[in-house]
């Protein structure tokens, strides 16, 4: 069976606050949303095609320590368009983890941005070249790992 990726769905604290902040981050279009009621949620896309749900029905941050997600990643087709998604999260005030665009290791091309949404889910968006200017941040191990 040949399956690929879907979309992806977060539970948020907040769905006004998350809506705006991947709008803004991913540039994503809202596809739906439902903001009243008990059931709250919204679908977030790209040209018409669901990339992203929000459902608020969490209390609280994301927890690392806990068995689940451990990161979301988006592939940039450049660096340029990372550098350029850099200028975007330090506008919105999102938390960097490390200072700027960084590799995913010693040597590697490959790497980009860490940074957290504001419930503290761990967020990267990367290219597939052109980090190796700067020094891994994780000597010995993935930066994408432990974060």
């Amino acid at each position: 069976m040949a399956l690929k990726t879907g979309h992806i769905g977060l539970n948020v604290t907040e769905l006004t606050r998350s809506i705006a902040f991947y709008r803004t981050v991913f540039e994503l279009e809202l596809l739906g949303e439902r903001a009243e009621g008990e059931h709250r949620y919204a679908f977030l896309g790209h040209d018409g095609d669901l990339v992203l749900t929000l459902w608020q029905q969490s209390e609280g941050g994301f927890d690392a320590s806990r068995a689940g997600l451990h990161h979301l990643s988006f592939e940039a087709p450049d660096i340029d368009a990372v550098h350029r998604a850099e200028a975007v999260l330090k506008d919105a005030g999102a938390e960097l983890v490390y200072d700027g665009v960084v590799p995913h290791g010693e040597g590697a091309s490959s790497g980009g941005l860490f940074f957290t949404d504001p419930d503290g889910t761990r967020l990267e968006i990367y290219a597939p070249a052109g980090a190796d200017t700067a020094p891994a941040p994780t000597a010995g191990k993935p930066t994408c790992g432990f974060f």
